[in-house]
């Protein structure tokens, strides 16, 4: 399908290879190849010099770009964006306005489409992640080809993702896994899809990718022997029955999808027989039931595995007849049938029959996806509802639950087929007709009789769901529902149902934490509405509700109050006095001892007595302000993300304090062998080094045993306790010097 990237390297002349495709514009005469042409000689042009982490310049990605592109029958603006895709943001001088001049203002739209979906900076990788999807799919509703051309953007990066860190590896994987292999799927782009999920396997599952692959080649040459007569039989049988017209092959399965087969039916690679499918393609509908009839007549069909998806196609309209049978030798063969332009959708999907073609030829501007195709149903839910998930997570779930392919077909009094998730119940149902009917929904009949709404639904049932103007949603339900979708719905009424409510004791619980006084204030304040937003949420009421109805959580809001004040503190004093964690600001900048935590208290945590020099990190605490830790504590590791902050010694402080610089307390545990003035001349060493000792202390067992000296000093920074402690080690009779924290560091 596309040039491999060992194809794409520099020749002795430093000429590039080139798919024939593309080297044929360059003579064309035709408008089309000469707008190909022109954007692959600018995008040439305009990354000269840069280099993708393999080594090789970075044209051969938009050239492996528009190449895919252009096998999936893209038209010359969209191959155009293939090449230009990464332009507008890599190169500063040149923006989607000079595209537009350049290459025409379809193009120029697709570019800006994708240059859109780069990556923005948030508080967390799931926020980013949450808000480029967002992006994605709003994208997708202006112009489904923009996610065409991220499609293949994302498969040659797959293609040579070998040459990224190890990390990165896995993460990118893992995203095409969960997101773009399925939203290939939804666009019945199956080519793209079934090799992203196989180059997603290699690099997240390394070990067992390699293992089924060695599997899959030390077992070929018998299975390859099989498939071949298999096929041989079944032409010599259609050809005897008088078809004219037909193509027999084999095809060997994914290795992802074996994978999932081994791990779905729980057994080992030898007890999997279907690794290969035949596929036999004719020239109708008609013609596939007759080859259906030929098949299960030659061989024994198997009980519950056949598959009518001509007549009940899928949602990204794939169609074909799927069955399997006993094949040579009492092996499991799948077997599909489909005619030709049913092979070419399910190939390329969307691709097969671009929308904006059909759009063009009525007049119709192509960049919208219209409401009436129902291919777009799930897309235009997506939109409607992204608006309403506030947590990152939760938006990414409902994601997965809409691209996920669904396994099970059912059908409305009116015929429509509706497709759902394994273990969707009728409330399921009556969430994915529309919002309302699930949220009216007072019971529901499959086939005809009446069935608890806990009832799960199953391939062909006829479901109805009966509503009731006053019915409204039940909290139990979520104890049921299987998809993502339902239970937000259900949610999302309690919310706006028992707002008022939710209000007051969102504000109740902020009262306890941070006391009546000066409440009202905060709340009416701009910090306030800030924090909200912060929050993800339009107001404070919405806050505050959210935090009533228990989406978000005290630690977290108190903690995105104290941010915004923190902020604001200068010009809000009175908010500052209601917080907890806060005091009012030093008016003298240098004169806080630690930067990053001015105007709020704190204090330095005896776990581990941190002192100037030396890494440190804060954490908020509900009553005592910010404690201040060392790198490393071990009273930090388990401490929520949320309420770690970034801090530092400020390098300047005790430079200011002029003769009054101030001290840290810190434990030195000696050990020595005992003699006659051993502890005066450890004291004089420490007195030497103008350090103050607090408390001295002698611990001795018996007189055969060295003996413990433990001090408490007071030292300005790390570098005069270091000082002193190789001052004390370097005297012939210690054997060890130890600075005594929880952590029991040796320094």
């Amino acid at each position: 399908m596309t040039i491999s990237a060992n194809q794409l390297t520099i020749l002795k002349d430093q000429e590039l290879v080139l798919p024939a495709w593309l080297a044929a514009t360059g003579e064309s005469e035709l408008a089309s190849d000469r707008l190909i042409h022109q954007a692959y000689l600018f995008a040439r042009e305009q990354h000269t010099g840069q280099m993708r982490k393999s080594g090789e310049p970075y044209i051969c990605h938009p050239i492996a770009v528009a190449d895919i592109l252009y096998n999936l029958g893209g038209e010359a603006p969209m191959i155009a964006a293939g090449f230009l895709h990464d332009i507008v943001e890599d190169v500063e001088e040149i923006t989607v306005a000079d595209i537009e001049k350049m290459f025409g203002a379809e193009t120029a739209h697709l570019v800006e489409g994708v240059t859109k979906l780069s990556k923005l900076n948030f508080r967390s990788k799931k926020e980013q992640q949450a808000e480029n999807f967002r992006r994605m799919f709003l994208a997708m509703a202006q112009d489904i080809r923009v996610i065409v051309v991220k499609l293949a953007d994302r498969l040659h990066n797959m293609q040579t993702l070998e040459h990224m860190p190890i990390e990165k590896q896995k993460l990118i994987a893992q995203e095409t896994r969960d997101i773009f292999a399925p939203l290939a799927n939804r666009l019945g782009l199956g080519r793209i899809k079934w090799e992203l999920e196989d180059l997603a396997f290699k690099y997240i599952e390394p070990d067992e990718y390699r293992n089924i692959q060695d599997l899959v080649k030390e077992t070929r040459k018998s299975r390859e022997g099989r498939i071949t007569s298999t096929v041989e039989q079944i032409r010599t049988r259609l050809a005897d029955a008088g078809f004219s017209y037909f193509d027999v092959s084999g095809r060997p399965k994914h290795l992802f999808s074996i994978n999932q087969k081994m791990k779905s039916q729980k057994k080992e690679f030898g007890e999997i027989y279907d690794l290969t499918a035949v596929r036999i393609i004719v020239p109708n509908n008609a013609d596939c039931y007759r080859v259906l009839a030929e098949v299960h007549d030659a061989f024994r069909p198997i009980p519950g595995r056949f598959k009518d998806y001509i007549g009940l196609p899928k949602p990204n309209r794939y169609q074909s007849l799927h069955t399997t049978v006993l094949g040579i030798g009492n092996t499991p063969l799948e077997i599909q049938i489909r005619t030709t332009e049913m092979h070419r959708i399910a190939e390329y999907g969307i691709a097969a029959h671009w929308k904006y073609k059909e759009a063009a030829a009525n007049g119709v501007a192509p960049s919208s996806t219209s409401k009436k195709d129902d291919k777009f149903i799930w897309l235009r839910q997506l939109l409607e509802w992204q608006s309403d998930f506030k947590d990152a997570q939760e938006f990414s779930d409902n994601l997965k639950d809409q691209l996920c392919d669904p396994d099970v077909y059912v059908f409305t009094p009116q015929g429509e087929v509706i497709a759902l998730r394994e273990k969707a119940t009728t409330i399921d149902f009556a969430y994915r007709i529309h919002t309302e009917v699930g949220n009216h929904c007072i019971g529901a009949r499959i086939n005809g009789r009446i069935v608890p709404l806990s009832t799960r639904v199953r391939n062909g049932d006829i479901v109805e769901i009966m509503t009731k103007e006053s019915g409204h949603p039940s909290l139990d339900w979520l104890n049921f529902v299987a998809t993502p979708t339902a239970k937000n719905r259900i949610t999302q009424w309690y919310k706006r149902s028992n707002r008022d409510e939710n209000i007051a004791r969102g504000r109740e619980l902020l009262e306890k934490e941070l006391g009546k006084n000066g409440l009202d204030a905060l709340l009416k304040s701009e910090p306030m509405l800030m924090a909200a937003q912060k929050c993800n949420y339009q107001t404070v009421e919405d806050l505050l509700a959210a935090l009533g109805y228990g989406e978000t959580t005290i630690n977290h809001v108190v903690n995105r109050i104290r941010d915004t004040v923190k902020t604001a503190v200068a010009a809000t004093v009175e908010l500052v006095e209601i917080l907890p964690t806060a005091k009012k600001p030093s008016s003298t900048d240098g004169d806080f001892p630690i930067i990053g935590i001015e105007g709020l208290m704190h204090h330095l945590a005896g776990c581990c007595n941190p002192i100037p020099e030396e890494p440190i990190v804060g954490v908020v605490t509900k009553l005592n302000g910010i404690s201040i830790h060392r790198q490393g504590c071990s009273n930090v590791e388990n401490v929520d993300g949320d309420r770690i902050l970034p801090v530092r010694w400020n390098p300047h402080h005790n430079a200011k304090q002029q003769g009054n610089r101030r001290s840290y307390i810190v434990t030195l545990q000696v050990e020595v062998f005992d003699r006659l003035g051993v502890m005066r001349d450890v004291m004089s060493r420490l007195s030497d080094n103008k350090v103050n000792i607090r408390q001295a202390k002698v611990t001795a067992d018996n007189k055969s045993k060295p003996v413990m000296l433990d001090f408490m000093v007071e030292v300005i920074d790390k570098s005069q306790l270091e000082r002193c402690i190789n001052q004390i080690r370097q005297m012939h009779d210690v054997l060890h010097v130890r600075r005594i924290t929880e952590m029991s560091e040796q320094s």
